[in-house]
This record gives structure tokens, sequence and C-alpha cells, in this order.
């Protein structure tokens, strides 16, 4: 099984692909089957080190049993053990989370990115004892913990992440996004746990812990991976000039988007429209429609989507091996 320290380069994320009329409320078997074979052939391809699939991007909280099956199915056909792949399984009920994870190992993902259910926000001791518990009954699959606090609802305090690595030691990694007190966190977790940063901030996150910090997810990659490929091999050299090269033009890129990103309630509306609305506008992949309730978005937001998509296809160009 995977540990931290297997845990290096970067992590695409994708969309689930989503066939015309997926955004209508009684639309069924939404998902685009040939192009996710098509995408995650063109990133494995392209020189992505690892898969994400089916977090906030990929739309879970959306998906019928069906057409989480179908498309976990296909990315784990399709990726073939190429590359480690770790597919998200959250749910509202955990009694579907654990007929999903059962679905997972036994297609053959290496591990799972995982949230809590949302109903009722858990207390540390709850989510703890749910980590445990999946830790148990699938020890052979590595959890990511999906550490979103204003989807779950749960800030993710350093008291949860030391006790959940001593009750869950198949926990190995975070899709993590805040730098302060990351020292203090991989000091107290004993490295135990790979605090995995985006594109965007992996940079600050390097100089804060330049030993812990070896690898980035990036939604991004669905773009065009080549930025972000840049942007992990620059942290797997310390090359600590190409960090700051290559972070800046990620910067640049997504400069439209940076005041509905810093805004943490307004991203949290608006979050898979914007990634999906400038992944259809860089031209990479075909995402398709968004679900709902998920699809509507202000024309401003739309339009600094676009823009977003526009300028990390020029970014890929520059980019090109």
């Amino acid at each position: 099984m995977l540990s931290a320290k297997d845990i290096n380069g970067l992590y695409a994320i994708i969309p689930t692909p989503a066939l015309p009329g997926a955004n209508r409320l009684d639309a069924r078997n939404t998902v685009d089957l040939d192009e996710t074979e098509r995408l995650v052939n063109a990133l494995i391809r392209d020189g992505i080190d690892a898969l994400i699939t089916l977090g906030t991007t990929g739309e879970c909280a959306t998906l019928t049993q069906e057409e989480f099956e179908a498309f976990a199915d296909c990315v784990a056909r399709v990726v073939n053990r190429r590359v480690p792949l770790f597919i998200g399984t959250t749910a509202l009920a955990a009694h579907t989370v654990a007929e999903r994870l059962r679905f997972v190992q036994e297609r053959g993902a290496d591990g799972t990115l995982l949230g809590m259910p949302m109903w009722q926000p858990c207390t540390t001791p709850m989510a703890v004892q749910y980590y445990r518990e999946v830790c148990e009954n699938f020890p052979n699959l590595a959890l990511m913990v999906y550490a979103n606090a204003r989807a779950f609802r749960f800030p993710f305090p350093q008291d949860f992440w030391v006790e959940v690595k001593k009750a869950a030691p198949t926990v190995v990694a975070a899709k993590y996004s805040r730098p302060a007190g990351l020292a203090e966190l991989v000091a107290a977790t004993k490295g135990g746990i790979n605090f995995v940063p985006n594109d965007m901030r992996v940079d600050k996150f390097f100089e804060l812990s330049p030993a812990s910090t070896t690898a980035c997810w990036a939604t991004a990659a669905a773009m065009g991976p080549s930025p972000s490929i840049a942007m992990a091999r620059a942290i797997r050299d310390r090359n600590a000039a190409g960090i700051k090269a290559v972070g800046a033009d990620i910067k640049w890129a997504n400069e439209p988007i940076k005041p509905l990103v810093e805004n943490a309630e307004l991203f949290a509306s608006y979050n898979i429209q914007v990634e999906k609305i400038r992944i259809e506008a860089a031209g990479y992949c075909k995402p398709g429609p968004i679900r709902p309730p998920y699809d509507f978005i202000p024309d401003e937001y739309r339009a600094a989507s676009v823009e977003c998509g526009r300028r990390w296809a020029e970014l890929c160009k520059r980019y090109a091996n």
C-alpha cells in the first residue's frame, strides 16, 4: 500500500465528463465514458504522476450510484495501474461510502479521496472514529483525507490529524490548502501524513516545509497538465528559481478568478461551475454540461472563468515539450 513517502509529483484531478442533456434534472446515465477514456489516456501520455477522481470538480455529489460505478470502472480500467489512482468515494450516507469503497477496491484503485458525510457537522471524535472504521474495513486502500473545511463543515484542527493518524494508519495523505501551521502539523504527525497542496499554493508550502512538500494536486491539469507538471518537477528538483517562475505563470493564468477563489463563501457556491467552464474554455478536455443544481453562475463569473481557461491554454503552449 502507498505510504506518505510515496506521494510524489503531480496528482491530476479530473471532472466527470457529462453527456449532452446532463444539466436536466431528469437526466440519467450522464457520464461521457468515451471522453473519460480519452482524457485519462491523454493525461498519462502527457506526464502526470497520479490521478484523483470524484472530488468536487468530479461532481461526486450529483452522480447516481450507477453513474459513479460506470465512471469509476472506466477510469480504473483505462489507468490499468500505470499511475497511482485515488477514486473519491465521499457520499451523504456512510453506508453508501462503504458501498463505493468496496467497488473501487475491487476495481484496483490504490486509494480513495474521502471526505465526511455532511448532514450533521462532525466533532473531532466522530471524525476520527469515521476514518478509523474505514481503515479497519478497507485496510488495503490508502486514504487521502479530503480536508475541505467549507464543504464538510469541519475545521480539521491539529488534534484531529494527530488522533486520526494513530487510529487510522492507512491515512497517508490529505488534500490540503492551508499553509498556516504546516511545519507544526508535519511535526505533530511525525511525517506520517503527506499534506498535498494545489499547484497555486505549493510554492508557499515548499517555503514553509521543503522536506515534506513532495507533491501537488491540480484541477487545472484538465485544462492541460504541462504548467502543473513543470511546477511538480521544480519541486522535485528543489529548484527554487523554477518554482518561483512557474508559480508566477500559474498565478497570471488564474488572475481572472482570483477574487472568486479568495472569497471562501463565494467560491463555495461556484466551485464546480468555475472549474468546468475554464476547462471547457481551455480546450484540452470536453467536460460537458454542469449537473444540477450547480449549473447556475452569474455572467461576470462565467466570463472570468472563460478568460482563465484561455490564459491557461496559452500557458500550455509555452510549456509544451
